[in-house]
């Protein structure tokens, strides 16, 4: 919990600098920095957080309340997906429809099947144990329930899209499905991946711009060179909390998926390390939790939550530094994003209910058991 409250912390006040307008006259100081948005929502988050990690755990696992709950969320979501698509709810940014707009509540219903489907996916694996060797009755099911969440995202959101994939897969193979099913798919994913980036001139803008970015720094490569121009300008001590030049119409998406631009540039070397070391010591715990978890259920459970969380940040990680092409990929719990902040720290109080649970059969099979009296 304390490693989800730093990098929350981190994520509002980055965000709060990195959102700082030049031209506006409105005064900002630290009264208000408590009661805006960003900061009520990283609140909210870790109450999520600490709900769920008194959740009913075992339940999740459960033949039948399990599968109840898969399909309700199977259905949210494919539902939510759907309606993105729906004019006058779906809502179009930066050239995509990935947000949804409800009774005037915006959210990403691709953070919602994302999430989704590591709890789905867990489900399936823990109830198909026995059959998960199986190319047909085991590997194919699986992956078929994660393409039916996954298609739906695959032309707004790529990189989402191929996250969940190779997190439902990982979790698939964990559980027991055999390593060549899952390689066996390869050559059909990279035609997808290649065709998806074909049929999309801006996703070829992206991938030239990976390639070299001076070649248009105006055009296509004008993205991925601010964001290394912040970090360059940051150095080994950074200019300064709230002193970013980049930010101020250089740098696009500074609050969101380049806000680790923005930190590196204010915070320098040592902002950079204590937000990648709190992303890995979650990972480490998260792995710890996971290796002493008494049950498949919980294991990849805890394993595809730290999958996620894990890939998601190394994938923003990379194109911030230009070693991957542009993707609108945040960083978890830190890239401004309501949705994204209270679904990851849902599932991060999931991993926690997970350790109590561990816990607490470790002490009931601790506890000595009492011998009865007789009769002297």
């Amino acid at each position: 919990m304390l490693l989800l409250t730093s990098l929350l912390a981190i994520g509002v006040v980055a965000v709060h600098s990195a959102g700082v307008d030049l031209g506006s006259s409105q005064s900002f100081d630290f009264a208000d920095l408590l009661t805006t948005r960003v900061t009520l929502m990283a609140v909210l988050a870790c109450g999520v957080a600490w709900l769920t990690s008194f959740a009913p755990i075992d339940l999740l696992s459960d033949t039948t309340t399990g599968r109840r709950l898969a399909i309700i969320l199977f259905t949210i979501s494919m539902g939510l997906l759907l309606l993105v698509h729906v004019p006058g709810l779906g809502r179009e940014v930066n050239g995509a429809r990935r947000w949804l707009t409800i009774g005037g509540l915006g959210f990403q219903p691709s953070e919602i099947a994302k999430w989704s489907l590591v709890i789905i996916m867990a489900w399936y694996v823990a109830n198909r144990a026995e059959v998960l060797q199986g190319y047909r009755s085991g590997f194919l099911p699986g992956l078929g329930i994660a393409m039916l969440l996954v298609l739906p995202i695959v032309s707004e959101d790529l990189g989402t899209a191929v996250l969940m994939s190779a997190v439902a897969i990982c979790m698939l193979v964990a559980a027991g499905c055999r390593v060549w099913h899952a390689a066996s798919l390869l050559p059909l994913a990279v035609l997808g991946f290649v065709a998806a980036v074909l049929v999309s001139s801006y996703r070829i803008d992206r991938l030239r711009a990976f390639l070299d970015p001076y070649a248009d720094p105006q055009g296509y490569g004008y993205h991925i060179l601010q964001s290394m121009a912040s970090i360059s300008g940051g150095g080994l001590t950074g200019r300064g909390l709230g002193n970013s030049v980049q930010k101020f119409g250089y740098l696009p998406e500074d609050t969101t998926d380049f806000v680790f631009s923005v930190i590196s540039e204010e915070l320098g070397i040592a902002g950079v390390l204590v937000v990648v070391g709190l992303l890995m010591a979650i990972l480490v715990v998260g792995l710890r939790i996971a290796r002493r978890a008494t049950t498949i259920h919980h294991k990849v459970l805890v394993l595809g939550i730290m999958l996620t969380l894990g890939m998601q940040a190394l994938i923003n990680l990379m194109v911030v530094t230009g070693m991957a092409p542009t993707k609108g990929i945040a960083l978890p719990l830190v890239s401004w994003g309501g949705t994204g902040w209270l679904m990851t720290s849902a599932c991060l109080g999931l991993v926690w209910a997970v350790d109590r649970r561990t816990a607490d059969r470790s002490a009931d099979q601790a506890a000595p058991t009492a011998l009865p009296v007789g009769n002297e």
